[in-house]
């Protein structure tokens, strides 16, 4: 029996192409196309009185991502902190996501890491970081008809990621320039020069149908979509993300910046009940991907055979092609669950997506400086006590010296 809302579980299985679903881009939200409704209806919920003892209201995509907030739930880690909770809704697609957000509608919701930046700093919403929700996570796969083995082999690609404010498309991007290959953005069937990438926003459930069917080239976006398309759709890895900038965020959890300041004993329980589930879901990979998927409790549509890869199959005894991982002495995995948001990451991420191409207006990250958005934005508070709670739910390999300062390591 599933958990969640708004889930069908059939839906994962049906693998051909919905011409009009397919073309359902979300290239208005990332271009400011939802600055109205965050305007009008998220500032207007921003500013409502405060509820006694809120309920806990999660959104969610399909995608591990979500892996904290789910197993807190199933779990029942919110009830034993006092808290009500009613079961996840799930969403396909990060633009309804962002609005049911921003409308009240959710309370807890875990969102690509650049995608509050964009809220906060271009459309005014205020948006708080709580946590981290995992780290590393994705990937780079081509179809198989590709013989590509590196980044510097994709040019005249169609490639498609998830959003233009995520890090797979910072990640894919400077990934991209360092082979010296030129991201575009331009309308799919246009022609390429030889060095030219042409990006695409495709929801993540699409894309792995979009790769078996030829329609693109190569995808980017987190699991379980990059098992699904070695799985069922005869996609190949070409690169884990996790082994190109070590242990990187991806999902972040946020809540509402008036929520946090009003209800801080709630916030306290609800960060509570996420580190511990980080902590269990870290040290009990396969289980856990067995429950969410939809031959457990039903909250991912995958089957099981999916999700338990998307959170166990990593390491070079499986990708041993010295291509998909080439720092193996990396202590990460296909996914992990560690929620301390480092300061120095969303630095980086900043100063990274300065560079990074986007259709529409993002000119406000030019006056952004990353050493006031990495206080500003994050509000790191409970997440530390919560933490102190539980101290195996810091990032897996981490230095017990120094745990909430680290280094980025960013290599190809």
């Amino acid at each position: 029996m599933c958990n969640c809302t708004s889930c069908s579980s059939t839906e994962a299985t049906d693998y051909s192409l919905d011409q009009g679903r397919r073309k359902f881009m979300l290239d208005s939200l990332a271009a400011g196309g939802l600055a109205a409704s965050l305007g009008m209806s998220g500032l207007a919920r921003a500013n409502a009185p405060a509820e006694a003892n809120p309920v806990v209201k999660i959104g969610y995509l399909p995608i591990t991502d979500a892996t904290a907030l789910l197993v807190a739930h199933a779990n029942g880690y919110f009830e034993e902190e006092g808290l009500k909770v009613e079961a996840p809704t799930l969403i396909r697609g990060w633009s309804p996501l962002v609005e049911g957000f921003a409308a009240g509608r959710f309370n807890l919701v875990h969102l690509l890491k650049p995608i509050p930046l964009w809220m906060r700093y271009n459309n005014q919403f205020p948006v708080k970081i709580m946590a981290w929700a995992h780290t590393s996570g994705s990937a780079v796969v081509v179809g198989r008809r590709s013989q590509a083995k590196d980044f510097g082999d994709l040019g005249g690609s169609q490639v498609a990621v998830p959003y233009w404010y995520s890090v797979h498309n910072v990640l894919l991007q400077k990934a991209l320039k360092q082979a010296g290959l030129k991201p575009v953005i331009k309308d799919q069937g246009a022609t390429l020069a030889a060095d030219e990438v042409n990006l695409l926003i495709l929801p993540p459930p699409e894309m792995p149908p979009a790769l078996a069917a030829g329609q693109i080239d190569a995808f980017t976006v987190a699991e379980p979509f990059n098992a699904a398309g070695e799985l069922l759709a005869g996609g190949r890895m070409l690169r884990f993300t996790g082994d190109i900038w070590q242990n990187h965020p991806c999902c972040v959890i946020c809540m509402n910046e008036q929520m946090v300041n009003q209800n801080p004993e709630w916030t306290q329980k609800a960060m509570n009940a996420l580190v511990r589930a980080e902590a269990y879901a870290q040290a009990n990979k396969e289980s856990v991907a067995e429950m969410l998927s939809r031959d457990g409790k039903g909250y991912l549509p995958m089957p099981a055979k999916v999700v338990v890869r998307a959170m166990t199959h990593y390491g070079t005894e499986h990708y041993d092609d010295g291509m998909a991982i080439r720092h193996g002495a990396w202590s990460n995995g296909r996914i992990d669950f560690a929620p301390y948001p480092y300061p120095s990451a969303t630095r980086f991420l900043v100063d990274a997506m300065r560079d990074t191409l986007v259709s529409g207006d993002n000119t406000f990250l030019g006056d952004l400086d990353a050493d006031f958005v990495a206080s500003d934005l994050v509000d790191d508070r409970f997440v530390k006590q919560a933490l102190g709670k539980y101290p195996t739910a810091h990032v897996p390999g981490g230095n017990p010296d120094s745990l909430w300062d680290r280094e980025e390591v960013f290599s190809l």
